[in-house]
């Protein structure tokens, strides 16, 4: 692909995503940030494989930055998600 068919692919996924994300009601949040956070962690895999694939030194730059950036995503995710679980679960009591 040429970079203007990758950079207009990339706004219109952008576009999609924020409509998307801003249509969900408050109520699914939680359950859609474990969904996500699922997909983080198989990029995190992915990245770990391009990180140690050592195939060119770019790949195995952008590959470490890819897993810092996810490892970032998934454990933040997961931080946000229990305390998000320990707030209904105080509401009950």
């Amino acid at each position: 692909m040429t970079f203007v068919q990758n950079l207009t692919l990339f706004v219109l996924a952008a576009f999609v995503g924020y409509e998307i994300i801003t249509k969900i009601p408050t109520n699914l949040h939680t359950p859609l940030m474990s969904g996500a956070n699922a997909i983080s962690g198989i990029t995190l895999l992915g990245s770990v494989v391009v990180a140690g694939s050592g195939s060119d030194l770019l790949a195995t730059a952008l590959g470490f930055v890819a897993v810092v950036m996810a490892t970032i995503n998934v454990v933040g995710g997961y931080l946000v998600s229990h305390f998000m679980l320990d707030q209904f679960s105080q509401r009950g009591k």
